[in-house]
């Protein structure tokens, strides 16, 4: 099957063989795909590597048959988006969950608009990019069919109370926590902030982190990303990972 001129980012790369590259893509229509760019790293024939860079949006033209597709043409579709710093560490943390817990050739409605506004954030001042970052992760779950409650105790079905401490179970929700009680504990308010776009003050996003770390990690059966090691050793990021 011959699809043209699709719209698709690329979210990693590997060499594949001599003299080809090994592509993890995320497209609008057809989802996350493994995709082979044949002879690209020889420097000769009508694909070029330097297209195939993070964050570039591209048009991407390929044939799909069986696990992995074969790359005909790619275009950019803008200006190369040119990440440093921090906004660096967030665009690879992005691209591997977005590799980590999607599924190849499985198409999400929403999954590409989510995953263009979380690159769009990553601009922004570094709180306004941490929120970003809470709000894709938690629209991410939704789009893949994990969401998460917020706004009723998991238990009793009662209304999140704001002034109010919960534990928050994976796959289950926010219960009540008792005192000392160990696990993901969160405030009522971050909770009914995070279902209502409302971004909290800076112990509310530190909350918030490590809620949303917790059960992407249960998501991940397990295995943390290699991005949260990354931020860990950093001086700054913990805000923002």
């Amino acid at each position: 099957m011959l699809i043209v001129q699709q719209p698709a980012y690329i979210l990693h790369t590997r060499p594949y063989r001599e003299t080809s590259l090994l592509l993890e893509c995320l497209t609008r229509d057809h989802g996350r795909l493994g995709m082979v760019a044949r002879g690209v790293r020889r420097g000769r024939g009508v694909l070029s590597a330097s297209v195939l860079q993070a964050f570039q949006p591209l048009s991407l033209s390929f044939t799909l048959r069986g696990e992995l597709g074969t790359l005909r043409a790619a275009e950019p579709e803008q200006a190369p988006r040119l990440l440093e710093g921090t906004a660096l560490l967030a665009g690879l943390y992005v691209n591997e969950l977005m590799v980590r817990l999607s599924a190849r050739q499985d198409p999400q409605p929403g999954l590409f608009a989510i995953y263009v506004r979380a690159l769009q954030a990553l601009d922004q001042q570094p709180e306004t990019m941490a929120w970003a970052l809470r709000c894709f992760e938690r629209d991410m779950l939704e789009v893949l069919g994990y969401a998460m409650p917020l706004r009723e105790d998991a238990d009793t079905g009662a209304a999140v109370i704001a002034d109010a401490e919960y534990l928050y179970v994976p796959e289950h929700g926010p219960v009540a926590a008792a005192s000392g009680q160990p696990g993901l504990r969160v405030r009522g308010s971050d909770l009914l902030g995070l279902a209502d776009d409302r971004q909290p003050d800076a112990s509310g996003q530190e909350r918030l982190r490590r809620l949303l770390r917790g059960v992407l990690l249960h998501r991940l059966g397990g295995v943390p990303l290699r991005s949260w090691q990354v931020f860990g050793g950093a001086r700054q990021p913990s805000r923002h990972d």
